[in-house]
């Protein structure tokens, strides 16, 4: 692990982050870099004690180890989704793809594998807290194929009822509503929606497939978000539907 010093100040304020990591010298070092990039973190060392601090302290976002002793991070994911809306940042020592997806499945919004560069992992809270808590000015809302989505509260409708999405879900959903029946592929997407120059293609493939459980009547059989064999993904606008913005 890279014990270089994390550059001073953050673009993101004085946020709070949880780090839920049983490994002493992991979580010394990781808290030290949060802290000199200007964030408070609280630290958790299992799965239970996690969600109690989660629940008391409401963090800005969490950075949560996969294998943790007395309940797991996927199953702490589980439970934190259906707790509150907060940006996960899952870490994991399982190589696999297989395991990766699991906790991206289980509602991660982003994952780091082990062993990582506590600056990358600095650099990674920055881009999900950005998105999160839009720090920048946001676009403007838009309706179309009977959604209705604001990027300044983070919110959107299908049909008059609201959506819970992650992170990761709205922007994937705000950017593609933004440019109905347009292809893009993995890579455009993974650029474009996560800001990775370069990164796991599978990420992409996850949240699509969650984003589909939430909005399709069916997805098994799509038919806003649709797969181009061989290309990537088109939202398809419903005949009538409308951009605003």
């Amino acid at each position: 692990m890279n014990t270089q010093p994390a550059p001073h100040g953050a673009d993101v304020g004085n946020r709070r982050i949880l780090l839920v990591e049983d490994e002493q010298t992991i979580a010394d070092v990781v808290r030290d870099y949060l802290v000199q990039a200007g964030f408070q973190v609280d630290r958790a060392g299992d799965g239970f004690t996690a969600l109690s601090l989660a629940a008391a302290r409401r963090p800005d976002l969490v950075i949560l180890d996969r294998m943790l002793p007395g309940l797991d991070g996927v199953e702490v994911c589980r439970r934190l989704r259906l707790a509150m809306s907060v940006p996960i940042i899952m870490v994991t020592a399982l190589g696999t793809e297989d395991d990766r997806i699991l906790g991206l499945e289980s509602g991660a919004d982003d994952y780091v594998t082990k062993p990582f560069s506590p600056r990358e992992l600095v650099l990674r809270v920055k881009s999900v807290l950005r998105r999160s808590i839009r720090e920048f000015s946001p676009e403007p809302p838009v309706e179309l194929a009977g959604f209705e989505l604001d990027p300044a509260s983070r919110t959107v409708l299908q049909d008059g009822k609201p959506l819970m999405l992650t992170v990761r879900e709205f922007d994937l959903l705000a950017f593609l509503l933004r440019r109905p029946n347009q292809v893009f592929s993995r890579e455009d997407l993974i650029k474009a929606v996560w800001g990775w120059d370069f990164g796991d293609l599978s990420t992409v493939t996850v949240h699509v497939r969650r984003l589909r459980e939430k909005i399709e009547d069916n997805p098994t059989t799509p038919v806003l978000l649709k797969t181009v064999w061989g290309v990537g993904y088109r939202f398809d606008a419903k005949e009538g539907g409308h951009a605003a913005g």
